[in-house]
């Protein structure tokens, strides 16, 4: 692989501690959920990182094929709601359903350019047979 960038951040103190980047631009402190046996803290925690970065990302792949593709996507949005549960044998799992909201396309062409973004967007590819992913076509009715 060739690098085109690199980013860098270190957890100190597990899910209880604080997570910042090499460069500063992240320093937030973590909290255990509720739902995790925690406190429920005011920090944030590695499902909500983890799906605010593969929104972000899986965002400029739809871009990206929309752009290919001549669609103009208007002003789009992609969440990713991020659950952490257990296997049939205790392990913990991740299971990720992305919703993405394209106002102004129609079912066919949302429904090609969310299946394509699936298969370029680095995230997709990383979990893709390892996490349960759900895509969500989202129109203006």
């Amino acid at each position: 692989m060739k690098k085109l960038y690199t980013a860098k951040a270190t957890a100190a103190g597990g899910r209880s501690g604080n997570v910042t980047t090499d460069d500063g631009k992240i320093d937030k402190s973590l909290s255990v959920p509720k739902g995790l046996g925690g406190d429920g803290g005011d920090g944030t925690n590695p499902e909500q990182l983890f799906g605010s970065a593969y929104a972000a990302c899986y965002g400029s792949a739809l871009e990206l094929i929309a752009e290919k593709e001549g669609v103009d996507l208007g002003d789009f949005s992609v969440t990713a709601t991020v659950s952490i549960g257990k296997t049939e044998e205790g392990d913990l799992q991740l299971a990720v359903i992305l919703d993405s909201y394209l106002p102004g396309v129609d079912v066919e062409t949302g429904e090609n350019l969310v299946n394509k973004a699936h298969e370029v967007c680095p995230y997709a590819r990383a979990t893709r047979d390892n996490i349960d992913v759900t895509l969500n076509l989202l129109l203006e009715e």
